[in-house]
């Protein structure tokens, strides 16, 4: 081999260690920098997010229904919680309490055993009684709905 091509794998090699040796560089000074940062932008969104607070509830009785199964020999019982956003319309759902239960108890019997048996089931007959429960009211509205009592026998 000859000496320049020596010399020119030599300066190829220490251009690559170098650059290499940069990157790790700024990558590490990066890494260091990014706990602060994360931990100050948690703390930003901790003090513009206000604490995780319940509105107000309005209890409903238990609703015993029978299940849409093959032969109707399911039924479940179940009594929830309504999350209001305000106080004010307690008065309004307790004017509309008949066609609420009525909505309840079109909406439960057409499910199935296997829909409501596992917790996306439950999660999305929840939904589905928040839409149409809100789809009875005006301003106000439902924000969610908490089961208190779910048992499917």
């Amino acid at each position: 081999m000859s000496n320049k091509l020596l010399i020119v794998i030599a300066a190829v090699f220490l251009l690559m260690m170098g650059m290499m040796g940069a990157g790790f560089f700024i990558l590490w000074s990066k890494m260091a920098s990014a706990p602060q940062t994360v931990a100050a932008e948690q703390q930003n969104v901790a003090e513009e997010v206000p604490e995780n607070t319940i509105g107000p509830l309005f209890s409903l009785s238990t609703f015993i229904v029978n299940l849409a199964d093959q032969g109707g020999k399911r039924y479940l019982r179940i009594t929830m919680d309504l999350e209001l956003t305000g106080e004010e319309i307690k008065e309004k759902l307790e004017k509309r309490l008949p066609q609420i239960r009525d909505k309840v108890l079109m909406i439960i019997p057409s499910k199935t055993f296997e829909e409501l048996n596992s917790s996306q089931g439950k999660a999305a007959l929840r939904d589905e009684l928040v839409i149409k429960l809100n789809g009875l009211l005006t301003s106000d509205y439902v924000k969610n709905i908490y089961f208190t009592e779910f048992v499917i026998q």
